[in-house]
């Protein structure tokens, strides 16, 4: 029996595929516990439907994160700090302390995991740090810590 997987399935699909199950196996356990329906005519069309529907979702983000780093490409971040000799800073700027500074100054809303920083910033000057804004995209910010007075 021909089944369209609603979930993934360990060792049989994944969820959207279509495949050739036993059918005792079908009846009794797939389509009972909502993990399978069968792949008759209109259940194959609304899975074609709903296909179209992701994809064109997926093109907008990813039209929407390349828009986005465009913008964010042309920023600079100014972070300004005690620091010590050497220009060494008290304390350090993290990827939380950018982002929020991203959503205060630019109005611009990046989880604070996406931006790639290793390491926290322990030094004056300027820094680029990469964001990921989507699993193609990735821009890059310029982040500019300056001693304070």
């Amino acid at each position: 029996m021909k089944v369209i997987f609603l979930k993934d399935v360990k060792g049989k699909g994944k969820k959207g595929e279509v495949k050739n199950v036993a059918d005792g196996y079908a009846q009794n356990f797939l389509i009972k516990q909502g993990l399978a329906v069968e792949a008759n005519q209109t259940n194959v069309s609304t899975l074609n439907a709903q296909q179209k529907k992701e994809e064109k979702i997926a093109a907008e983000e990813l039209a929407e994160a390349k828009k986005l780093k465009e913008t964010m490409d042309k920023l600079t971040l100014e972070f300004t700090t005690k620091a010590g000799e050497g220009g060494r800073l008290f304390g350090s700027i993290t990827s939380k302390q950018i982002a929020e500074e991203l959503q205060k100054t630019h109005k611009i809303k990046i989880d604070k995991r996406k931006i790639e920083l290793p390491d926290a910033i322990r030094s004056l000057g300027y820094t680029k740090v990469p964001v990921k804004l989507h699993a193609e995209v990735t821009s890059t910010i310029n982040v500019h810590v300056k001693e304070a007075n």
